[in-house]
């Protein structure tokens, strides 16, 4: 059975037991008791995916502004990348970075001053334009969003997890029936694959769940026929027996609350809720965790960290998390264009 997650409540609603209120950057956060969290980085307009350099620093996709930065935990930032389109996806493999733009993956080895084309042609120009990338020994994987929010394709790259070789062909889809998933994690024991996806809107405000979805090889996840196994999508209820054969998610999230990023962290999968752009009172904003035990989700869906969202107004969004080397956690914000850094307490 999925984990689902409690539905949005008000900041002040959380119990002093367990939480915490934090100024943070002139605004407050609330945080589970044991974690103090803390500006990192700021003026990152539009900061989106992140990824860990081998030695240490962390470079950003600035999405809007067609830019990777890299930054140092001293404050040094340095300009690597410009006048790419819609970065997002950034990963390392040793030392080479490799970068999803939305019509193609690039890579760059050191000292990063030119940049290699590995993957061309990705589709483009409509609905979900941000590309991640994650690695499974020596395949490389590219996750595109559909171009609607409900349709049948005429690109079969649409709506998929693909695979491609390290040189960049033998193209083929690796999972199937997956209306966006901008978040792409592989479990740090099990090398599991696992995958946010965010799900169909104009069904109302409680319909269909977000979700995270334990990747499989081959796996068709529903979409656009069924949000879940065994139920269809209104418009295709002519093909509602094919629903018996797709995948459900391993965690449920409440619909529109658009998951992106994700991590484990500290026993625990870790999920930034960008938040909902189209729902009669927004929900989302937000991190929260699942633990888990064993590989496998093992309790509830917690929230961790709330408060980017006051009322029906938001002054952050998160989209990415990212665990470094000291213990730490990033976490990125488009909206606010800043980079927080969470840090468990001492006892």
């Amino acid at each position: 059975m999925a984990c689902v997650a409690p539905g949005d409540r008000p900041a002040d609603s959380y119990p002093d037991s367990l939480f915490t209120f934090q100024r943070v950057g002139g605004n407050a956060l609330v945080v589970r008791r044991g974690f103090s969290v803390r500006e990192w980085a700021t003026d990152l307009p539009d900061a989106r995916g992140m990824a860990l350099a081998p030695d240490g620093a962390v470079w950003v996709a600035l999405k809007q502004m067609g830019r990777v930065v890299r930054l140092q935990a001293d404050g040094t930032r340095r300009d690597m990348f410009a006048g790419l389109r819609t970065p997002h996806g950034i990963a390392f493999r040793g030392d080479t970075v490799w970068i999803g733009e939305t019509h193609q993956v690039i890579r760059s080895a050191p000292p990063y001053e030119r940049t290699d084309t590995v993957v061309r042609g990705l589709p483009e120009y409509l609905g979900h334009n941000t590309r991640t990338l994650a690695f499974l020994g020596d395949t490389l994987l590219v996750s595109i969003g559909s171009s609607c929010n409900l349709c049948d394709e005429r690109d079969p790259r649409r709506a998929t997890i693909m695979a491609y070789d390290l040189d960049g062909r033998n193209e083929r889809p690796y999972a199937t029936g997956l209306r966006n998933s901008v978040g792409l994690v592989r479990h740090p024991a099990t090398g599991t694959l696992w995958a946010t996806n965010n799900d169909r809107d104009r069904l109302g405000d409680d319909l269909p769940p977000d979700r995270v979805n334990r990747i499989v090889a081959g796996g068709w996840y529903g979409w656009p026929q069924c949000y879940l196994p065994d139920t269809p999508n209104p418009e295709y209820r002519a093909q509602a027996e094919r629903c018996a054969d797709a995948i459900g998610p391993a965690i449920e999230l409440p619909a529109h609350t658009a998951p992106l990023g994700l991590t484990f962290w500290r026993g625990a999968l870790y999920i930034a809720l960008h938040g909902s752009w189209d729902r009669s009172f927004p929900v989302g904003y937000k991190i929260v965790r699942v633990p888990f035990a064993d590989s496998e989700p093992a309790g509830p869906v917690e929230d961790f960290i709330v408060g980017w969202q006051v009322g029906r107004q938001a002054w952050g969004r998160p989209v990415d998390v990212l665990p470094l080397p000291d213990g730490s956690l990033l976490i990125s914000d488009d909206q606010g264009g800043r980079i927080y850094r969470v840090t468990p307490e001492e006892p």
